[in-house]
Formats: structure tokens, sequence, C-alpha cells
């Protein structure tokens, strides 16, 4: 089963945005890719946090759904569509959604993300901070799709590895990450941090990241990769707008957790 990760530099313009990501999608699937991962904030990556609101949806309304939806259903494949705005009851607040659509362009399953980004980065100046405009999704999401039980994550997520137990838990068989990693966080942790939850939940994963700079001045570090369960880095893109395309072997995950039983040895269980 191939799979693809797409690699963008997203702007504040949704409508150049979708363009790029269309034409990505494509490519994707014109290489055979069945399951697409976008990158967090695909649709529009603003100058301020606040300027999310201006692009909010309501659930299953909207340009970037209508847009996920349609490019699903046009080239049969499965997509998880980064994450997207979506309005909550708070006015100022919107959830970061990671919606997964699949072959029919019907929507399956969505992640609201978890962790917020109110951090202050070493070394850079750079301050954040998600939760003023965003609020957090409530729990794990482990979809099934004829291609393997799908975990859903994003970013920050990345640092809680709880969070990937819980889906373990639930059956997940391969995972998706859109991201969008600072150009110092991502130099010092992201590839350590993504191979970590490969290696210690056994499956795949699709690290699908921004990476590049950005209009606001913004930096973000991309090396968008497909990690096998083993740790196996199977192809990544440093840099750049552009997919990265693998084969995800399921017998590749059964083997290796039976050959290698670590998750059927835990002594510990998520509360």
């Amino acid at each position: 089963m191939l799979a693809a990760a797409v690699q963008m530099a997203s702007g504040p313009q949704v409508d150049a945005n979708l363009l790029e990501a269309g034409r990505l999608v494509a490519q994707a699937a014109e290489a055979g890719a069945r399951l697409v991962v976008l990158p967090e904030n695909f649709a529009f990556l603003g100058a301020r946090e606040r300027d999310k609101l201006a692009v909010r949806e309501a659930e299953g309304e909207g340009p970037i759904q209508a847009f996920l939806s349609q490019q699903a259903a046009r080239h049969g494949i499965w997509l998880v569509g980064g994450t997207i705005p979506l309005a909550t009851a708070d006015p100022s607040r919107v959830r970061a959604a990671c919606l997964l659509y699949g072959p029919d362009g019907k929507a399956v399953a969505r992640y609201d993300k978890m962790h917020l980004f109110d951090v202050e980065v070493p070394d850079s100046g750079e301050r954040y901070t998600e939760s003023e405009t965003i609020e957090p999704g409530d729990g794990p999401v482990v979809a099934e799709t004829p291609l393997g039980r799908v975990g859903l994550a994003v970013c920050y997520d990345l640092r809680f590895p709880e969070l990937f137990r819980a889906m373990v838990d639930r059956g997940m068989e391969l995972l998706a990450v859109p991201s969008a990693f600072t150009a110092v966080t991502g130099r010092a942790h992201w590839e350590l941090l993504v191979r970590a939850r490969a290696v210690e939940n056994q499956c795949h994963v699709i690290a699908a990241a921004q990476g590049g700079y950005h209009v606001d001045g913004r930096e973000t570090h991309g090396d968008s990769m497909i990690v096998d369960p083993w740790g196996t880095v199977l192809g990544r893109l440093p840099r750049g707008a552009g997919i990265v395309v693998a084969d995800l072997d399921p017998e590749r995950t059964r083997e290796i957790r039976g050959r290698f039983p670590a998750l059927a040895h835990r002594r510990l269980r998520c509360a």
C-alpha cells in the first residue's frame, strides 16, 4: 500500500494554498498513493494567532472541507486533511480539526488537536500561545479503514507518548501526523520524535510537515517523512513543497509485533 506525505509552505491566502495542495495531492495520487496526508494548517497560516478566526468553518460546511471532500473523491483516495479551524460555541476560539475523508468524499473521522503549543522556543525569541484561539480536543481518535486502523495526531502531540499508547489500546496500526514544527524545535527533535513514536508503538508513521519560509517571516522545519515500525525512514523531503511516497507493508507491522512483542510486555497502562 503506497502512502504519501505532502509538504507545503502555506500562507494567508486560502485559495492559493488550496491550489497548491490540490496540485500535490494529484501528484501523490498519480504516484499510486492510496492514503495521502496533508500538513497542519495546510489551507491557512496567518501572521497572528487570531487570523484563523476569519476563515473558520462550521463542521460539514465551507470551502476547505468541500475541497478535501472533492479531492478524496476525485482521486479515489483516503485523505487526511491536515488541520482546519472549525467553529466552536465560543466565537473567539476554534478547534484545530484533523479530518479523514474516504474515497467516496465523505468525512469518516475527526480528531481535534489535544495538546496546544503554548511555549517560548529556546534561543529563538519565538513565542506561541495556541490556547488563545484554539480549544483543545477531548481524546484520541483511531479510524477503521481498509488500509488498517489509522490514528490521527497533530504536531505538538508528538511530545506526549501517552496519547499514542491510548491509540494502540484502540487498535492503531498506522499513524498520520500533520505538523508545522518550528525550524529550531524541528532541528532538535523532529526526527527523534517521529521515529520514536514509530518504534515504541510498532507502527508506520506518515509525518506531513510545513517546510520553508512563510510570508509572516516564520520558518518551519519540513523534513516530511514516512517511517516503518522498526524506525527505518522509508522516504523524506528535507525542504520545499513536494511529496514523499513510500510503501506501507501491513505484513511488516504484523511480523515486528509478533517477533518482538514489546507491546504485549507492557506492565503499565494509560488511565
